[in-house]
């Protein structure tokens, strides 16, 4: 749901062809979204059959020619509905790196020390690239800073981790 919301959303904003869709998301979103290439050109046309988005071959100088996509009435109300369900809907997070909590007594004493310090250094690597990103108005905005707080949340946590392992030896 979140993908086609994410489409529809950038072409409620402008018409775009695929190139400058993916282009969009590759810099700006990035770090909030994992909507890759081919998935978004099968969403497009997916979208297209049903309807929600149009599309009209450009040409520009001597380049092939590209298809650039439009939101229809349609699409709108697709957005639209999209849009509130996303905005109800509560997914809880799945944090894989636990299963590794759960098995952390059976490794040697301060052994899992240097690697949680390790899983440290990536999330504020994380924190840093999200601060390279430049400031977005409006909504979008809130994107980065949900992800911010989350990953200072998680800093935060990891470092009381440390704190105990470490007081334990």
């Amino acid at each position: 749901m979140e993908k086609k919301l994410l489409l529809l959303g950038l072409l409620r904003r402008q018409e775009m062809h695929g190139y400058q869709l993916n282009e969009f998301i590759d810099n700006n979103l990035s770090l909030c979204t994992d909507l890759k290439k081919p998935t978004a050109y099968y969403l497009l046309d997916r979208m297209s059959k049903d309807g929600w988005i149009s599309s009209e071959l450009e040409q520009e100088g001597n380049r092939p020619p590209r298809k650039v996509y439009c939101l229809t009435n349609s699409g709108e109300l697709v957005f639209q509905r999209l849009l509130r369900e996303n905005l109800a809907l509560y997914t809880p997070i799945n944090f894989p790196g636990d299963i590794g909590l759960a098995f952390m007594d059976w490794m040697l004493p301060g052994e899992a020390l240097p690697l949680l310090e390790k899983q440290k250094l990536q999330i504020q690597s994380r924190l840093d690239e999200i601060d390279l990103i430049p400031a977005h108005a409006g909504s979008l905005g809130l994107i980065f800073s949900h992800q911010i707080h989350h990953l200072k949340a998680e800093l935060d946590w990891l470092e009381q981790i440390i704190e105990s392992i470490t007081s334990k030896t």
